[in-house]
């Protein structure tokens, strides 16, 4: 089986399992978006989702957030783990939204990664789920199964998106990623996985995964 039929069949699978994955963080528009994404690193989306309506009921926008102390926000989010940094992340880029985008999120990739806290996979999210512009956000689950299923060598999730994106339609990219995302965290974990009874890993697994 070449990739590009292994590409098929494994779309095939996403699109049976989750038709119309919705977005996993609890968000009403691009600036809680991009909030929540921010503190969801290295901390679960059960646990942000757990923790943002809280922050969103003292501020929800921009204006409101830095009208906060660095002290008051990460007490709130101190849940989400890397509460000194992130806190002063959201101050600091809610204070630039402010004086350098009137309040706006920006809608250029190179933009976002230009706001304190934001890297690539964060930037990424937002021009894919909130602006619809075709982007490919690489996280965990994502690079543990690219990797699994032989469509990337895993060394770095940079080459993992590179190819993903050569791999994968780019008119899907934003659907997909989001599949990959839920069909990990329900079928194919990190622990206890069992190849053989995998959907995906069962046809498309790599032959180290059944020893």
């Amino acid at each position: 089986m070449n990739k590009k039929e292994k590409i098929s069949l494994i779309l095939n699978v996403l699109d049976k399992k989750f038709s119309n994955p919705p977005i996993p963080l609890h968000h009403k528009d691009t600036y809680t978006l991009l909030i929540a994404v921010l503190l969801s690193a290295q901390c679960k989306d059960e646990r942000v989702n757990k923790v943002t309506p809280e922050l969103f009921s003292l501020a929800d926008n921009p204006f409101d957030m830095i009208k906060l102390s660095v002290e008051e926000i990460r007490e709130i989010i101190k849940p989400c783990g890397l509460s000194p940094a992130k806190s002063k992340a959201i101050y600091e880029l809610s204070n630039i939204l402010l004086t350098k985008y009137k309040g706006e999120v920006p809608n250029k990739i190179e933009l976002l990664e230009e706001l304190p806290g934001v890297g690539h996979k964060t930037a990424s999210v937002i021009m894919s789920q909130s602006f619809g512009i075709p982007s490919f956000p690489v996280d965990t689950h994502i690079h543990r199964l690219a990797w699994r299923w032989g469509l990337s060598n895993g060394k770095s999730v940079t080459q993992t998106e590179k190819d993903l994106k050569r791999l994968i339609p780019k008119e899907l990219w934003n659907k997909v990623h989001l599949q990959i995302i839920y069909f990990g965290r329900t079928y194919c974990p990190a622990r206890g996985h069992d190849p053989h009874t995998c959907p995906i890993c069962s046809f498309a697994g790599r032959k180290e995964l059944f020893k």
